[in-house]
This record gives C-alpha cells, sequence and structure tokens, in this order.
C-alpha cells in the first residue's frame, strides 16, 4: 500500500482530504501557495477589522456534522456555531423582507406577498426535501466514473424525480405568481455559480437548506472550520507547507510520483490537486499527461467572478442583518451580463454582510466589517480605473438604499475582483466557483476525480462532483479518499 500523499491546495477540500488521509495512516504533506488555509476561505486582516474573504454562509450542516465525524469529532466540540435569526434580509426598490429561521414565523410575509404564499411555500419545499433526501442518499456521496455509472434503472427513476427536466426557475414559475417569491427561491443558485434559469432543477434543494436547515455562522468565521481541520490533521501527523506554490507535478512512466516547488522537489506515492483544475492540467502538467484539451474547456459555461469589497467602517449600520441581499427589479439583465453578453453591469443584484452584528471579535467596538459581492462576468478585464468606478457604482447605490452615507467613515478599504482570484487562486478567467452547474456539467459531466492519463493523480474539490459551496467541498474529498482506500486497499 502506498503511503506517502501529497496535496496541492489548502481549500477545504484539501483540508478535509488531508485530515482523513492522515487518520488512516498515511504520510501526508500539503502545499499550499499562499501564507494560510482555507483557500478562498481564508481571512485579511487589516486595522482591528478580520474579513472572511470569500464564502460567508454556513449551509447545510449535515455535511460539516458528517466530515468532523469521521474525523472523530464534531463541528460543536471544535467551534462555536450560532443560528442566525432572521437568516436574511432582502432589499428590493420598495420593501423590506426579513426571512426567519422556524419556517411558520414567516406565514404572513408569504401570505402579504401573494394569495396562499405561505401553503404554496411549504409544498415547494416539501419537493425540495425530498429532493435533497434523494441527492444525499443516492447521488452526492458516490463517485462517477463513466457513464454507466448513471445507467441503471433506479439511478434514472430518482433522476427524474429530481427534476432534471426543467430548470430551477422553471420549477419557481409552477408554483408562485410573486416575482420575489420566485427570487428567493432562486437566489441561491448565484452561490452554487450559476442562475435560476440554467441550473437544473433538482438544485431547488437549496431552498430547502436555506429555509429548513437554516443559516448559521461559525464564530470566528468561516476560516475557522478549515484551521480546525487543519488542526485534526497535524494531530494526526501530515505536514503543512505554506507560501510554497507547485510549479509542476512529476510524472515518471505515467505515474505520479511528487511535485516541484519553488524550493526543491517533493516525492510522493500519489498526489492529490485541490488547485484550480484548469491550472492544474495546463500549468502544471505536460500537454500529453492532461485529461481535457482546450477545446474542452473553451466548451464549458464558466461560473461567475466576483466582485468583493472588504470594508471596515467607523460606525454602526443598524438597517442591515449578518446577510443582507438586495434583488434589482430586471435581474434577468443582470444574469445576461454574466453568461450571454459578459460586461460590467449597470442594473444588478448584489450582497452585504455584517459579521460584525454577531461577532464583536471581526471589528473594533463601534464599527461594523461589511463585505460586498456582485456576480459579473468571468474573464473581464479589471484594471483600476474601471475598478474603482464600479466600487462607487456599488457604493451609490448601497448609500442610497439603507440612507446612509458610509464614505466619511471608512477605516478599511480593500477591492478584490479577476485579476485578485487569478493571483491567489489561480482561478480559470478570475472565476469564484470554478464551472457553474449546468445539466452538462453535473456528475459524470464534470471534471473526473481520476487522471485518466496519470496514474496515481486525483483531483478533489469545487470542480469535481458534486460540484461548488464549501459543503460539496468537503462531501467531494470524502468521496475521494473512499476512491484512494479502495484503490490502494
Amino acid at each position: 500500500m502506498p503511503h506517502k500523499a501529497l496535496i496541492i491546495g489548502a481549500g477545504y477540500s484539501g483540508l478535509a482530504a488531508s485530515a482523513l488521509l492522515a487518520r488512516e495512516g498515511w504520510d501526508v504533506t500539503l502545499c499550499e501557495k499562499n501564507s494560510i488555509c482555507g483557500g478562498r476561505a481564508q481571512t485579511y486582516r487589516d486595522s482591528g477589522f478580520l474579513f472572511d474573504m470569500g464564502p460567508s454562509w454556513y449551509l447545510m450542516p449535515e455535511a460539516f456534522e458528517r466530515i468532523f465525524a469521521r474525523l472523530g469529532t464534531s463541528p460543536q466540540e471544535q467551534f462555536t456555531l450560532k443560528r442566525l435569526s432572521p437568516s436574511y434580509r432582502i432589499f428590493t426598490a420598495d420593501q423590506t423582507v426579513d426571512i426567519l429561521p422556524d419556517l411558520e414565523d414567516n406565514a404572513d410575509t408569504f401570505d402579504r406577498l401573494e394569495h396562499d404564499g405561505y401553503q404554496k411555500v411549504k409544498d415547494y419545499l416539501a419537493r425540495a426535501e425530498e429532493q435533497y433526501k434523494i441527492s444525499v442518499d443516492s447521488f452526492l456521496y458516490r463517485s462517477y466514473p463513466n457513464f454507466a455509472s448513471m445507467l441503471s434503472p433506479g439511478f434514472l427513476w430518482k433522476g427524474m424525480k429530481l427534476g432534471l427536466l426543467r430548470n430551477v426557475e422553471q420549477l419557481a414559475a409552477r408554483t408562485f405568481e410573486s416575482d420575489l417569491l420566485r427570487k428567493i427561491m432562486g437566489y441561491t443558485m448565484v452561490f452554487i455559480g450559476g442562475s435560476p434559469d440554467r441550473t437544473p432543477g433538482f438544485y431547488s434543494l437549496m431552498s430547502y437548506i436555506d429555509l429548513r436547515l437554516n443559516v448559521w455562522y461559525p464564530m470566528g468565521g468561516m476560516n475557522v472550520p478549515a484551521a480546525a481541520m487543519e488542526r485534526i490533521g497535524k494531530n494526526s501527523g501530515a505536514k503543512y507547507l505554506y507560501d510554497l506554490p507547485v510549479e509542476k507535478i512529476l510524472v515518471e512512466d505515467g505515474c505520479a510520483r511528487g511535485v516541484k516547488t519553488t524550493q526543491g522537489e517533493l516525492e510522493a506515492d500519489i498526489v492529490i490537486s485541490n488547485a484550480d483544475y484548469f491550472h492544474t492540467e495546463q500549468d502544471l502538467l505536460d500537454e500529453e499527461q492532461r485529461g481535457y484539451s482546450l477545446s474542452y474547456w473553451r466548451s464549458r459555461t464558466i461560473s461567475p467572478s466576483g466582485f468583493i469589497i472588504y470594508l471596515g467602517v467607523s460606525k454602526k449600520i443598524d438597517r442591515l442583518l449578518h446577510h443582507n441581499l438586495y434583488f434589482h427589479g430586471q435581474w434577468h439583465e443582470h444574469f445576461e451580463t454574466i453568461f450571454d453578453e459578459p460586461a460590467w453591469p449597470d442594473r444588478f443584484s448584489y450582497y452585504v454582510c455584517r459579521p460584525s452584528c454577531t461577532d464583536e471579535g471581526v471589528a473594533p467596538a463601534g464599527h461594523e466589517n461589511l463585505f460586498f459581492l456582485v456576480p459579473v462576468a468571468p474573464g473581464l478585464d479589471d484594471p483600476d480605473d474601471i475598478r474603482e468606478r464600479f466600487f462607487n457604482q456599488v457604493l451609490d447605490h448601497f448609500e442610497d438604499l439603507i440612507g446612509e452615507r458610509i464614505r466619511d467613515h471608512m477605516v478599511v478599504k480593500r477591492i478584490f475582483s479577476h485579476r485578485d482570484f487569478v493571483s491567489s487562486y489561480n482561478a480559470l478567467q478570475g472565476s469564484a466557483f470554478g464551472l457553474a452547474h449546468t445539466l452538462r456539467q453535473t456528475a459524470v459531466f464534470r471534471p473526473a476525480q481520476i487522471s485518466s492519463q496519470v496514474k496515481n493523480l486525483y483531483f478533489t474539490g469545487q470542480y469535481t462532483h458534486p460540484g461548488v459551496g464549501l459543503p460539496m467541498t468537503l462531501i467531494s474529498a470524502e468521496v475521494l479518499c473512499d476512491l484512494i482506500h479502495k484503490a490502494h486497499a
């Protein structure tokens, strides 16, 4: 049995794989180009502020509970989780709506938005719950090595029940007349790299996760679970090497044997990449060692990039909750600028996180920690003048929305967009999520976890099945470690 594993990248999936393999007795070394763990879930500190740099929603707690159980512990033993109440606030041009964690407490709100709206939401979520349970029991925690793995009658029947032939927007439109209720059922598609009219219907299970399983927050921020997995890995003997970019995957006689880093070579029996899949193949492997051609990548639907603003302000902003969403009246026009005619949008929806209302440790006393995210098309040029212009567009709208001026109170301002995703994460076209979730990019249609060209080379993370989002990357690590165990037992 091989005993040395080399992992590239300390994102959630790489950390989970490192801890799982180390607990199974593997000699694990992880190389990370950045200075801390977490990947996109790393943190940024400035002037007493602690910013989550990427993911900020703790959803699908079952996935976290399952991975930590396999690591011999639980999330509750590793960090403090707080259920957010309200879960989030929605702003539109003419109203503000709070979504509460207990569904029945939203009855008046949903009935105000649409006649019999609460009952319609319950019916919609009942179907979403069935989709969630089918997905967890039969789809998510398994691998798809080939098309045959999807062709059993039982698999196809369950796939039909998941709503494969419709998209999320169509499913919501069948149930709701209210534009806002449709958006509430569809907005989470942005956080998995898609849009409601392009994402397969079974992803309506996200509404069940959102409205039934609730929204949580790990005190200290989203890097805290990552640091917990690193700590568990270290306790099992795994080694974590930071500020150490990998320059090449070393291959001999068709088999991965280690990596070349900026500080020399490291040998291993297997290599696992949690780095960007495109970057791994195009930059770390020779052409004949790549499983996917450039034409393959050009044919893929790339998920949005993100225009992110980290803002520390020296005043309290009581109009905001922890999570806040602004839905533009013509949000389809925004999606068109992302997927159909790539451009910086003039009309846009956006998200604002204010974790300092929940966690006093992320901002100085009397200050607020704000995180803005506007989904934008991948591959756009983002020179300083464009970034500053768009920053002012976002701030102008936000100040009008909340009726307060915050520019005069800025202590920290940092913009993070396409070129930063490339430089920090080697992200394809500056994408925030990798590949979007379309029907042609689901299950077996996502890039494989086992290299077809190089023996003992594996992949994990958001590009592989089951896809985008922190819970999905944890599942990817579980599935991969099970494959490795079977291959090398």
